[in-house]
Order: C-alpha cells, then structure tokens, then sequence
C-alpha cells in the first residue's frame, strides 16, 4: 500500500506544474488571455493566473480557483489533474 512518506516535495511540486499546465492549455484552447480569466475570476491584476500557470515562487491554484476556472472555461474539473497520476 502506498502512503504520503512516499512522497516528496519534488512531487508536490510537479503536481502543481501539472495543473498550472492544464489550465494554461484549457485557457487557450478557450482563446482566453490571462488577463481576461483574471477578470472573469474577479481578480484585480494577472498575477495569480500567470503565476499559479507556471508556479512560479511556488504560487498555485487552490481548489476554489479551480472550481471558478472550470465554471468560466466550461470544463470539468477533473480536467486540471490529467495525468497527474501517471507513473
């Protein structure tokens, strides 16, 4: 059986890559910029968005982000996490 002592912060790491990903490339498939799901999330400026897409400083979507991102794109949310437990 597995358990979380298998895991280590360079997995945690990829899984959030992963998702910022997937958002990232169901953002465009939608012809979205950052800017305009910035808005549409009600947020002020970009920075979540193009942070979390790229994780950059370690920044990343929590699931209430992914649930309005889903409702704006008009996905569903298990769209963010394809492949993330692949081996």
């Amino acid at each position: 059986m597995k358990t979380v002592e298998d895991l280590n912060d360079n997995h945690i790491d990829d899984f959030y890559k992963l998702i910022g990903s997937n958002v990232k490339k169901l953002r465009n498939k939608k012809g979205l910029t950052q800017l305009q799901l910035s808005q549409a999330m009600g947020l002020k400026s970009v920075g979540l968005v193009s942070q979390s897409e790229l994780y950059l400083n370690k920044q990343h979507f929590n699931i209430k982000h992914l649930y309005h991102i889903a409702y704006i794109l008009e996905c569903d949310i298990e769209d963010f996490f394809k492949d993330c437990f692949e081996e």
